[in-house]
């Protein structure tokens, strides 16, 4: 067993703790984002990384190229250009008539737009997919980056509270001695006025 393995053994005991105080439930019962959670709440560690970052490392370039792909075609430069490809294409073949490389009512024309819609369709929902992907990952750390907060807020309470007990049975600890010291105070002044009331 190397040393990573024996300190997650080791803080088993302490994730345990805090699964039943926190969450009310063993510790079985955390499925794995939990129980990482739970074992950065322990060793004092942050859960936060860049999702994204991690995510684009892992693509390839194809995806990378579906991605730009997906991103040019939905955007309004795209649409300019597409709107004025099409007007060029419909004018020239208009005004060369007579030697038009596709005469009204353009078939070729609706061939390349088909076959563009046929390639530019599976392009964009793969880097749909993938936008998906990402969105669950970063789903999945919000989870975790909330309930570690929400923990740490728990457990901040709990020391809030802890603190204002103890406060508590100070201040009342001090106040039954300065009542004691009172009660000491006013018996010795009985005690002198008896005294001085009985020599009269």
């Amino acid at each position: 067993m190397n040393s990573d393995e024996t300190k997650v053994a080791d803080d088993e005991p302490q994730i345990a703790e805090h699964v039943s105080r926190y969450l009310g439930r063993p510790i079985e019962a955390l499925d794995e984002r939990e129980h990482s959670v739970f074992r950065h709440l322990v060793s004092r560690r942050t859960v936060t990384r860049d999702v994204n970052r991690s995510f684009d490392e892992g693509q390839t370039l194809g995806q990378r190229l579906a991605d730009k792909v997906a991103e040019f075609g939905g955007s309004w430069k795209f649409i300019g250009l597409f709107g004025v490809v099409l007007a060029f294409w419909v004018l020239a073949n208009l005004h060369f008539a007579a030697q038009a490389f596709d005469p009204y009512p353009f078939i070729f024309l609706n061939l390349v737009l088909s076959m563009l819609a046929a390639i530019q369709a599976p392009v964009i929902l793969m880097s749909q997919n993938r936008q998906t992907a990402r969105d669950r990952l970063d789903a999945s750390h919000d989870y975790q980056v909330n309930l570690k907060a929400e923990i740490e807020i728990m457990a901040l309470h709990d020391k809030l509270d802890q603190m204002r007990s103890q406060e508590l049975r100070n201040l009342i600890h001090k106040q039954q001695e300065q009542i004691d010291l009172l009660s000491r105070i006013v018996i010795q002044n009985t005690d002198i006025d008896t005294k001085s009331i009985s020599k009269n």
